[in-house]
C-alpha cells in the first residue's frame, strides 16, 4: 500500500488530468459564432422621375388620294415614275381621248345650232311685237313667238351644258395628281380598259408631314387632359418621340394633331393622331413604331436599384440595413422605372441602405458586413 501522502498526490494528479480532458472535450463541442455575410448595399435616392408612356403606332399619309378613272377608255400612257414624288396637277395617266374630242366637237355643233335658233326666235319676237298694236299680226302669233324664244334660250343652256360636260370628260382623259406626295405602284397596265367602276389606278400620299395613329387608355387620356383642361384635345405642348422598328429614334419630335370622337367600348382606348415632319421621306405609310411621351414628372420620387427588389406573391420586398448593420425585410410598392432604378413607395426613406447584391444570403435580423455597391463592383 502507498503511504497516505502518496495516495493523496495521485488523486490530485488524476483529478487534474480529468479536468483537463473535460475542458478539452467541452472546447471541441462548443458552438462556433455564425460568420457575418458580406453584402453590397446602395442608397435609396430621391430623384425627379419622368413618367413615360409608350404605345404602338401605325403610320399613314397626312393625305391619301386614291386615283380612279372618271371616264371609260383605254390606258395609252403612264406619265409618272412609281414611288417618286409628284406635285398637284402632274400628269399620271393618259386615257385614249379621241372619243372625247369627237364628243366635244359634236356638242359644240349642237350649241351652235341652238344659238342660231335662239337668234331667229329673238328676231321673231322683235318683229311681231310692234305689229300686234298695228293689228298686222295676232296676239296669238306674238305669244307663240315669245314661247319659242324661251324654248330657244333653254336649248342654248342645255347645249352649253353638253359642251361643258364633253370638255370635262376630255380633261378627265388626262389623269392628274390632286395633291403633292409620293405616288405608289401602278395597278393597271398600258392597254387596260378602265372606267369609274374600275379599281384604284394608284395612290398618292402626302408624307411630309406624316401621321401616326395610336390608341391610348382612358386613364392616360384623363391624365393628359388634366394638364390642359380647357383644351378640346390633348395638351398642345406635348412632344412625341417615335422609335422605329430597328430600335432607332426618329430625329424629329411629333406634335398632337387630333383626337378621335369616342372611346372604343371593346378596348377602353381612344385613338390619337400625331404629326411628324418627314422632309427626307424616311417614314412611309404602313410602318409601325413605338410612340413615347412624358406624361408628367414626379418630383423627389424614391428610387432603388432594380436588382434590390425581390418579387413575392405579386408584391415586392427590399432588405434594408440599419445603422447597427442589422437586416430588415420591408414590403414596398413599385412604380415607374428609369434606367436601372425603380420608383418605390412605403417602407424606406431617402438615404436608407438597401441590399443590392447578396439577397440570398440574408434574412430578417441578420447582421451583415455592408459594402458600397460601387466599391464592391470596382474591386472585382
Amino acid at each position: 500500500m502507498l503511504p497516505s501522502k502518496s495516495r493523496s498526490g495521485a488523486a490530485t494528479a488524476l483529478c487534474a488530468a480529468m479536468a483537463i480532458a473535460l475542458a478539452s472535450g467541452c472546447a471541441r463541442h462548443a458552438p462556433k459564432a455564425a460568420p457575418v455575410a458580406d453584402v453590397q448595399v446602395a442608397a435609396v435616392e430621391a430623384r425627379d422621375v419622368p413618367i413615360v408612356r409608350e404605345w404602338i403606332g401605325t403610320l399613314d399619309g397626312s393625305v391619301n388620294a386614291q386615283i380612279h378613272a372618271q371616264v371609260s377608255g383605254y390606258i395609252v400612257k403612264q406619265d409618272y415614275r412609281e414611288g417618286r414624288m409628284v406635285h398637284q396637277g402632274d400628269l399620271l395617266f393618259e386615257i385614249d381621248d379621241r372619243p372625247f374630242v369627237a364628243a366635244l366637237a359634236q356638242a359644240q355643233g349642237g350649241l351652235a345650232q341652238a344659238k342660231a335658233q335662239l337668234r331667229k326666235a329673238e328676231l321673231d319676237v322683235a318683229r311681231d311685237t310692234p305689229l300686234v298694236s298695228m293689228k298686222a299680226v295676232s296676239q296669238q302669233e306674238l305669244d307663240d313667238a315669245t314661247v319659242a324664244l324661251a324654248s330657244a334660250r333653254a336649248s342654248v343652256a342645255s347645249a352649253q351644258a353638253t359642251v361643258d360636260q364633253a370638255a370635262l370628260n376630255l380633261t378627265f382623259a388626262h389623269v392628274t395628281s390632286p395633291i403633292n406626295g409620293i405616288a405608289g405602284l401602278v395597278q393597271v397596265q398600258i392597254g387596260d380598259l378602265v372606267g369609274p367602276s374600275t379599281g384604284v389606278l394608284t395612290t398618292v400620299s402626302t408624307v411630309d408631314p406624316i401621321k401616326v395613329y395610336f390608341p391610348i387608355s382612358e386613364q392616360d387620356y384623363l391624365a393628359l387632359r388634366q394638364r390642359e383642361p380647357s383644351s378640346s384635345g390633348l395638351p398642345s405642348d406635348l412632344q412625341f418621340s417615335l422609335i422605329l422598328a430597328d430600335g432607332s429614334v426618329f430625329p424629329a419630335k411629333g406634335s398632337f394633331f387630333a383626337l378621335d370622337r369616342q372611346v372604343a367600348g371593346d378596348t377602353g382606348t381612344i385613338r390619337v393622331a400625331a404629326l411628324f415632319a418627314n422632309p427626307d421621306g424616311v417614314l412611309r405609310p404602313g410602318q409601325y413604331g413605338r410612340v413615347r411621351v412624358v406624361l408628367r414628372v414626379d418630383k423627389g420620387a424614391l428610387t432603388v436599384p432594380q436588382r434590390a427588389l425581390t418579387e413575392l406573391q405579386g408584391g415586392y420586398q427590399l432588405a434594408t440595413v440599419d445603422k447597427e448593420n442589422h437586416v430588415h425585410i420591408v414590403s414596398v410598392k413599385t412604380g415607374a422605372s428609369i434606367g436601372d432604378r425603380t420608383v418605390v413607395e412605403g417602407g424606406v426613406s431617402a438615404g436608407d441602405r438597401v441590399v443590392a447584391e447578396g439577397l440570398q444570403k440574408v434574412k430578417e435580423g441578420d447582421t451583415v458586413n455592408p459594402l458600397p455597391a460601387e466599391a464592391a463592383g470596382a474591386g472585382k
